[in-house]
């Protein structure tokens, strides 16, 4: 049976729900971020011990095919911002989507748009800030290394975009004391 599972955002989510589900005696065929598969199928009484265990642990099963969606949509966002390069990308990632999820861009959008009051566009900058924020704390790359790294033609236009998402320009976000980061489920 294949578990839809929301607020699946990392490595180490992964791992807490692989544990959750071993440690309740099920046996985890395959598991990627927001979906895993187990055997045997569990019955209604464990299905609701599942959700109770993941809710604790800030986790939810999704049960509604649209929910599903949204939730899939939001976690290939977070697979190309966070987890790849996209200077690399050569489409937009509006429509990189699409194809992965093999859905009509339109039906995406207006889903996800009704669902959670924001663009699928809003949505992919806010992820985008949230890494750049990252990359800034680490201070490995500059501003300029950092703007290719994720897709963006100019580190001016790095620059505007965090600054009107966030208020302040990188360079004050850097040297802030207050970094105030978004964990990604929470965007």
């Amino acid at each position: 049976m294949i578990l839809f599972v929301k607020n699946m955002v990392c490595d180490r989510c992964i791992l807490i729900v692989r544990q959750q589900l071993q440690n309740q005696g099920f046996d985890v065929k395959e598991i990627a971020l927001g979906k895993v598969e187990i055997e045997p199928e569990p019955i209604a009484s464990q299905l609701q011990d599942i959700s109770s265990a993941f809710q604790v642990l800030g986790f939810e099963l999704i049960d509604k095919e649209k929910d599903q969606l949204i939730e899939s949509i939001k976690t290939e966002v977070i697979n190309l911002v966070h987890y790849s390069d996209l200077n690399e990308i050569n489409q937009s990632l509006m429509h990189l989507i699409a194809g992965k999820m093999n859905r009509d861009y339109a039906y995406l959008s207006r889903s996800f748009s009704d669902a959670e009051g924001i663009t699928i566009e809003k949505y992919i900058i806010q992820q985008k800030i949230e890494k750049v924020k990252e990359l800034l704390e680490y201070g490995e790359l500059n501003l300029n290394e950092i703007s290719y790294k994720m897709g963006y033609s100019s580190s001016a236009h790095l620059s505007a975009q965090f600054k009107s998402v966030t208020g302040m320009a990188p360079s004050k976000y850097k040297i802030s004391s207050d970094k105030a980061r978004k964990p990604l489920d929470k965007i």
